[in-house]
């Protein structure tokens, strides 16, 4: 693939987003093993095309194409009234500003045809996940008149009631107060925090998030028109002077936490800042939604918002989609009975039900214990490719800016890692520099790696060679 095709599919497929920086000539030339004229004649078909701008003394960035469509637009109009013709309507200049381009991630984790172990994942390898009792449970329970039962009828609106009723049982050993009729299923934990946000918030209200954070809860917030206020995210808990400061200023409606392993750090909560938070956010009258996604990879005993608060201002999210079955997308959501129907009327409105057939099955899992026994199996595989994670990448001289623990290391570089990036895309990795967990893109020397996808050397081996040419 010649270096304009590459380039061009990069862009289109959205793993270069809008306003990102190409390598200087000079360092394409090198990378690409091609002349310098090469690289500046490559460059003048990718402006030709309309994908990349020119900016002076600064390099070629990749271009806006909202913001280009529009002046095209306006172009266009400007000619027409010219020639004495109706110009039609205005085109709206209203771009919608995404805080990180979450979805060139996302995209990345669906490009086939790589075999190589992809360090900026944010999942286990299915090689990770495959077992014998989950098609079992299937069958088991869509022999004969179930699956006839369980295809034409939709569910109930809630969630199956015995999967509800093994999520209780789950629950109450996280000293979480749900009953099955505090529960409902969704498609997915993404899918709970957007049913959470949809019903307690209304465009331009305030949001707290943590940062570094999750780079597509920021990019949901955003769309839905919220304004995102980013909370300092320490070893114990969030920076609480900055929220209750947020809270004098902003009055904010929502505070979005992973309490446990949180995403990318690792910190867990502490119960000294879990307690404090709390009363910041009775005090401000704000709600917590606990996103506890790697709830299976923690301990039970470790502090939970939602176990401390009794669901009284926290709603409590997780699923199973990284721990068992990414494809059946079954996640969950508790909260108080005063809110439960409001939730409940917003699942509805945006998916009808849930898949029973799915939820019948996960319930048969956990009531069996194997989802039990299949977590403690990926827990021992994940500490033992923790510990090889960490040893190379310490010999790949990085430092670790969090202890590591669960599934992410957060991996100090040394280097540029939005720049690392595109070098390692080059030879087929996928990383996550630090940038993406930042509510407003801040480049920096920081990467999220994924223990499982970094255990071997040649990975770190490649690692060194593209930060020694950077």
């Amino acid at each position: 693939m010649g270096v304009v095709s590459e380039l061009a599919e990069r862009i289109r497929s959205r793993l270069l987003e809008s306003g990102s920086r190409l390598p200087s000539v000079r360092q394409c030339a090198q990378q690409q093993g091609v002349s310098p004229s090469t690289v500046v004649a490559a460059y003048d078909q990718l402006l030709a095309q309309g994908l990349v701008e020119a900016r002076p003394h600064r390099g070629f960035f990749v271009r806006n194409r909202s913001l280009a469509q529009a002046r095209q637009a306006l172009s266009a109009i400007e000619v027409r009234a010219n020639a004495g013709l109706n110009p039609g309507p205005l085109p709206s200049f209203e771009v919608q500003h995404c805080p990180v381009n979450a979805t060139a991630l996302i995209r990345g984790m669906f490009q086939g045809g790589n075999t190589l172990p992809q360090p900026g994942l944010g999942a286990f390898p299915p090689d990770w996940l495959e077992t014998n009792f989950l098609a079992a449970a299937v069958r088991r329970v869509s022999t004969g008149e179930s699956l006839r039962a369980l295809s034409l009828q939709y569910g109930e609106p809630a969630g199956d009631l015995g999967l509800r009723q093994a999520l209780a049982s789950r629950l109450k050993a996280l000293s979480i107060p749900a009953t099955p009729q505090h529960i409902m299923t969704t498609l997915g934990a993404t899918h709970a925090l957007d049913i959470v946000s949809r019903t307690l918030l209304r465009a331009g209200d305030c949001v707290m998030v943590e940062e570094p954070g999750w780079a597509i809860e920021f990019a949901r917030l955003d769309a839905l028109g919220m304004r995102i206020l980013p909370v300092p995210r320490g070893q114990d808990g969030p920076d609480l002077a900055v929220m209750a400061r947020y809270c004098e200023l902003h009055s904010p409606k929502l505070f979005v936490s992973v309490s446990v392993f949180h995403n990318p750090t690792g910190y867990c909560l502490s119960p000294g800042s879990a307690h404090r938070l709390l009363q910041l956010a009775q005090q401000h009258n704000f709600y917590v939604v606990e996103d506890d996604t790697y709830s299976h990879l923690a301990p039970d005993h470790a502090t939970r918002l939602s176990a401390l608060d009794g669901l009284q201002r926290t709603l409590y999210v997780s699923g199973f989609s990284k721990i068992l079955a990414p494809g059946w997308r079954v996640g969950y959501l508790a909260a108080s009975a005063s809110l439960f129907e409001q939730l409940l009327d917003t699942k509805l409105l945006s998916t009808l039900t849930t898949p029973s057939l799915l939820e019948k099955a996960m319930a048969h899992c956990m009531e069996q214990g194997q989802l039990r026994r299949h977590a403690e199996r990926i827990r021992t595989r994940l500490d033992q490719a923790r510990a090889r994670s960490v040893k190379l990448a310490l010999a790949a001289g990085c430092t670790f800016a969090a202890p590591p623990a669960g599934l992410f290391g957060w991996v100090d570089t040394g280097v540029d890692t939005d720049v690392l990036a595109q070098r390692m895309l080059d030879v087929g990795y996928l990383l996550a520099p630090g940038s993406l967990f930042h509510a407003n893109r801040q480049p920096g020397t920081l990467m999220r790696v994924n223990f499982c996808a970094t255990q071997d050397a040649q990975f770190w081996q490649t690692f060194q060679a593209a930060k020694a040419r950077l």
